[in-house]
């Protein structure tokens, strides 16, 4: 009877325990499903969004910023945002935009069809040098407002009806007007982000997207729910943390302790946990070099062909180092002409002969070249043996400059450097955005690049439509290929790290962009094809292997 009464008694207290602990294990997670973290690699941070183009301000923006259409999670189709509908005329010219009663700034104030013409405007000036002001050249009159030709703003095709209407003219039709709205540079920003001149320097950032900044530094960042959004019944997840690191063997441990819930930069995938949590899927994205025309004999198409002869392209592109090694500038799309090809030999005594007519013996007079790298970039294998290339079949110094990931971009814009690299990640998915950048009045066309004849390409296929418009800027590529100017290397994939059994609303996509206001935290569930036992029924890295 004793011995009974003991085995109650400590079954009784085993129960309470386990209870206890439950207890304590549903409430660390649902202290976890308060707060989405994410990890981005160290970079600086703007809050003005006409003057960035990084991935990681275009991901931060989606949480506080939001434009008269934006993307879908899973197509990346322009969905409405502001704007709760919208038409086109029959001829494709003239969008009106019809603008929600209740979208909200942070601070209460409305957002009216005003503030995206003036936003617009600001976008287009001139003086203003906005990265990505070129793309709004389909629009009547922006083109030469943007590059000072018309000083007249009125010229523009962008028209206030009302408070809630918005009219744009077009200059002629674009299919792709729509995607483009959906890019950050094209939301509205509230009349005091507008004039302060420098937004980062306001003491708080007037969003109109479904979160707001609590608190932000370089390392770390909080942003909670902008309980004044229109859609905020949308909106799960209480708040979002943003770590800034380089350490990845640090943040990809905390992955795996499930301290972060998307490591977007920087992780060591030997090191993962569970394999089923690294996301890797094809991207619109190109990595590629880029020579600067205005450096000395390299405005000249041959020089620059007769340089990049002498590259070892087998080697630089192998698929030893690559996921997917790349001959062209546009990756593979539908429709798209599959005829264009860049360099893919090396072929030194021709380089070198070119490089003699031309008046540079063995680079002679060109120097010194200077490849311009992110920090980090100075061991890339690639980078190597473009260094060892040049330095053995060329007199001339070859050097190798590093320079910090955060001044990166920025120090692109100079001319102080003979060749740079990238790897850029298309806008929309449209040829266009890989190829306009390298128009003449581009913002984006750091390496100098000018040809009328390249220019008229791009501006012929603006009116063209189907197979026809693929083949103008196919012609359009292939001259970028055959000077030279652009030398790819491979697609880059989109690789993140991401438990999708706990998290809803994040989706593969071919631009590696993941709206946070469609992010919320799921019940665990069994992968497919084991029993549901817990944590141990994941499957370990090293177990099995999708890249095997």
């Amino acid at each position: 009877m004793q011995r009974t009464i003991m085995a109650l008694l400590l079954a009784g207290l085993t129960l309470a325990v386990g209870a206890q602990e439950a207890q304590n294990d549903e409430s660390d997670e649902s202290e976890r499903d308060v707060e989405f973290v994410t990890s981005y690699l160290s970079t600086e941070i703007q809050f003005n969004p006409q003057k960035s183009f990084t991935s990681t301000e275009a991901q931060l923006y989606t949480a506080l910023f939001e434009g008269l259409v934006s993307y879908h999670p899973l197509t990346l189709d322009p969905v409405p945002g502001v704007a709760e509908r919208w038409e086109v005329s029959p001829d494709g010219l003239t969008y009106r935009f019809y603008l929600r009663g209740s979208a909200r700034y942070t601070n209460g104030d409305r957002v009216t069809a005003d503030h995206f013409r003036e936003t617009w405007l600001e976008l287009l000036r001139p003086e203003n040098e906005s990265a990505y002001s070129f793309l709004f050249d389909v629009i009547e009159g922006a083109e030469e407002f943007r590059t000072g030709r018309e000083p007249d703003p009125e010229t523009v095709g962008i028209h206030v009806e009302g408070p809630g209407v918005l009219r744009v003219e077009l200059a002629h039709p674009a299919g792709h007007f729509l995607d483009i709205l959906c890019h950050h540079s094209f939301v509205a920003l509230h009349p005091d982000m507008l004039e302060s001149g420098d937004p980062d320097e306001l003491p708080a950032v007037i969003g109109n997207g479904p979160y707001k900044v609590e608190s932000r530094s370089s390392e770390e960042m909080l942003f909670t729910q902008n309980e004044r959004y229109w859609d905020r019944r949308r909106v799960e997840i209480p708040r979002l943390r943003f770590i800034f690191s380089d350490e990845s063997a640090d943040l990809t441990q905390r992955f795996n302790d499930e301290e972060i819930d998307w490591v977007a930069g920087g992780m060591l995938l030997d090191q993962v946990k569970y394999e089923d949590t690294i996301q890797v899927n094809p991207q619109f994205a190109t990595t590629y070099f880029f020579m600067n025309t205005e450096r000395p004999g390299l405005a000249d198409d041959e020089v620059r062909r007769a340089l990049a002869l002498l590259l070892p392209w087998e080697e630089m592109r192998s698929p030893d180092l690559h996921f997917i090694p790349a001959e062209t500038l546009v990756p593979s799309i539908p429709y798209y002409p599959d005829d264009v090809t860049g360099i893919t030999e090396q072929r030194v005594n021709e380089g070198l002969e070119i490089l003699e007519d031309a008046g540079f013996p063995r680079g002679e007079g060109l120097g010194p070249l200077v490849i311009r790298m992110p920090l980090g970039a100075e061991n890339d294998p690639i980078t190597t043996l473009l260094l060892e290339a040049w330095r053995e079949h060329l007199t001339v110094d070859v050097e190798l400059e590093s320079i910090p990931y955060a001044d990166y971009f920025d120090s692109l814009s100079g001319d102080d450097y003979t060749v740079g690299q990238i790897s850029w990640i298309g806008d929309f998915a449209d040829p266009l955005t890989f190829l306009q950048m390298w128009t003449r009045d581009s913002n984006l066309n750091d390496s100098g690049f000018a040809s009328s004849q390249f220019d008229e390409l791009i501006r012929d296929s603006m009116g063209q439509t189907g197979n026809r418009r693929y083949q103008t800027l196919a012609d359009a590529e292939q001259m970028l290929l055959d000077s030279a100017v652009v030398l790819p290397v491979s697609h880059a994939p989109a690789i993140n790290l991401i438990d999708l059994n706990r998290v809803e609303g994040w989706f593969p996509n071919a631009l590696d962009i993941h709206p946070y206001k469609y992010l919320e935290f799921a019940g665990r569930r069994p992968l497919p094809g084991t029993a549901e036992r817990g944590e141990d029924a994941r499957i370990p890295v090293g177990l099995t292997s999708r890249f095997d």
